[in-house]
């Protein structure tokens, strides 16, 4: 992000300038930022050159440095964080806004999830020309979206409800049959005017998790209907690819294109590949709060039978970590064959301990070390998964990357 920082002293308008001459999609949210924004990337590079931040590098000097690196790009895929989503929006001026979901992340940080309702419901309202392309199952989501004029929702799911109990604009959410609806928040309370899930421009159906990456049929305007057999692993993916499309289509890419484009997307910012280490197949997959945990665990093949969990709290993960009550971890507490033996587990991480702690109160045996490569090295060779949040992550993939190059 350097070049960015630097230009931006420089040159305090350069990000305006930049964004000016081109078609600009920005995807922001809790989960899947990163995977959708390099969906929607693929999707637009069927119609020439997309400038891109591709590393995650979401705050202004990222975008910036992401806009320098393709100066003369006629699109522009944009992954922003929540809580900067006004400034940069109020610089780049987007076509479409993608809105993904919200729930809790570094608290320390951001603060209570309603802040950041506001935030995103503050972009929505400052760009009245915006398309914005928005999930209709998350009803923060509807919260902050619900003030524009060219809203289009996509059915994306909710798989974690939990930060959905008061509705921003008054009353409160209740789940019933997989959707939502608001009930006042007390007895003779008024609700707002949209008080339930808007009815979906595009939807998934025929949804097939049953083999290693996930199917399912995109149904959207004007009969529209494609295939999705993505690359990548979970029934989230299956959400980020229909937003993708959908964010796509609103700049002119058949849905079709989008979606072939979409479907070769193998891993994003080393997220979902395959390292061989001494005689190990390591896939490694991002977590990295209570909705990013709850899903993740769900992508774990269930065949595998050696789970690696990595936990560190500096300042990009948050350094408050009393989530990790609120997960369900009993994903990990299955049994690896037919003869009972539970699958191995391994914490690791500079918040390792309190991840093994948390674990041990779930019945789930721990074994513990310090690093994540200690961790892949205490696994029997074979194939291992392994869950990271963000800095374990990163660090952890700046090693393997090494290794590949001394090879």
């Amino acid at each position: 992000m350097i070049g960015g920082e630097v230009a931006m002293r420089v040159s305090p308008r350069i990000m305006a300038d930049l964004a000016a001459p081109m078609d600009t999609v920005i995807v922001s949210g809790t989960n899947g930022k990163s995977t959708t924004t390099r969906m929607v990337r693929a999707a637009l590079e069927t119609r020439g050159p997309v400038a891109s931040n591709t590393n995650g590098d979401n705050m202004a000097s990222g975008v910036i440095t992401a806009l320098m690196n393709a100066p003369r790009a006629p699109f522009a895929a944009l992954e922003v964080d929540e809580m900067h989503l006004p400034a940069v929006a109020g610089e780049v001026n987007p076509e479409v806004l993608v809105l993904l979901n919200l729930s809790r992340d570094q608290l320390d940080r951001v603060g209570e999830i309603s802040s950041v309702e506001l935030r995103l419901r503050q972009a929505v309202e400052e760009h009245p020309n915006a398309i914005i392309i928005a999930n209709c199952d998350d009803p923060l989501i509807v919260s902050a979206a619900c003030s524009s004029s060219k809203v289009v929702w996509v059915a994306a799911g909710a798989g974690w409800g939990a930060d959905s109990i008061a509705y921003p604009r008054g009353g409160r959410v209740l789940w019933e049959n997989g959707t939502w609806r608001l009930v006042p928040a007390q007895s003779g309370g008024a609700l707002p005017e949209l008080c339930e899930r808007p009815r979906p421009d595009w939807w998934l159906d025929d949804i097939d998790l049953s083999a290693s990456t996930p199917k399912a049929r995109l149904n959207g305007p004007d009969g529209v209907s494609v295939e999705l057999a993505l690359a990548l692993p979970g029934r989230a993916n299956l959400s980020n690819a229909a937003q993708a499309v959908a964010a796509a289509a609103a700049l002119g890419v058949s849905p079709q294109a989008a979606a072939d484009a979409i479907c070769s997307v193998r891993e994003v910012a080393g997220r979902y590949s395959i390292y061989e280490v001494d005689g190990r197949q390591a896939r490694i997959m991002l977590a990295k709060n209570p909705a990013g945990w709850q899903e993740t665990m769900t992508m774990i093949d269930p065949e595998v039978k050696q789970v690696v969990i990595g936990l560190n709290g500096q300042i990009p993960d948050g350094q408050d970590l009393s989530w990790l009550w609120d997960v369900d971890f009993g994903a990990l507490a299955r049994t690896s064959d037919e003869d009972g033996e539970p699958i191995r587990v391994v914490a690791c991480g500079e918040r390792g301990a309190d991840l093994a702690v948390r674990l041990e109160y779930a019945n789930i045996h721990t074994s513990f070390v310090k690093t994540p490569m200690e961790a892949l090295a205490a696994c029997a060779p074979g194939r291992v998964e392994m869950l990271l949040n963000y800095t374990a992550l990163r660090d952890f993939k700046t090693i393997l990357d090494a290794r590949e190059a001394r090879k």
